[in-house]
């Protein structure tokens, strides 16, 4: 006898429902196809990217660009804000980098925090960490409610629950 539709998948409701859609809304981002990587909500303020650093995003020098670093530190700290509003797109109104280290081609995981906030402006840390397990960079952003409701994002896909 075949299985009934949808057996096997997981049941998602509350934050574990925003969170996945939240991570396919990141899946969907135009950007990513340029920065392939994936995105985990680990919990509410706690989100981890994994991506691998290529040479095609390297500097003169042979590493790699801010704007590897840049982007995925500002990722990790948004979609960790991101999870505590079910409701508004967040958007990044400053962010500040610290360069610790050069990231070289390799495996790379950027973890973003919650910090502070919750009404119209929150704070969100990230840190790069690379293959050996040292921090490459870290980030500290501030995040402002849009008046974009998530629900309108292609990408945003709530999963239903069983």
């Amino acid at each position: 006898m075949p299985p009934e539709p949808g057996a096997g998948a997981p049941a998602f409701a509350g934050a574990e429902a925003h969170y996945r859609a939240l991570e396919s809304l990141y899946r969907h981002a135009p950007i990513n196809r340029f920065f392939e990587s994936e995105l985990e909500i680990i919990e509410e303020g706690f989100a981890r990217i994994r991506f691998d650093v290529r040479e095609e995003v390297f500097h003169a020098a042979g590493a790699a660009h801010g704007t590897t670093y840049f982007k995925m530190l500002d990722d990790a700290a948004f979609y960790a804000c991101n999870s505590l509003v079910t409701d508004r797109f967040l958007l990044t109104t400053a962010f500040n980098l610290l360069f610790t280290r050069p990231l070289r081609a390799g495996p790379i995981i950027a973890e973003g925090r919650w910090a502070s906030g919750r009404r119209r402006v929150m704070v969100g840390e990230g840190r790069l960490i690379d293959a050996d397990g040292e921090e490459a960079a870290r980030g500290t952003g501030t995040f402002m409610r849009s008046h974009i409701p998530l629900s309108t994002l292609p990408g945003y896909v709530m999963p239903r629950a069983q």
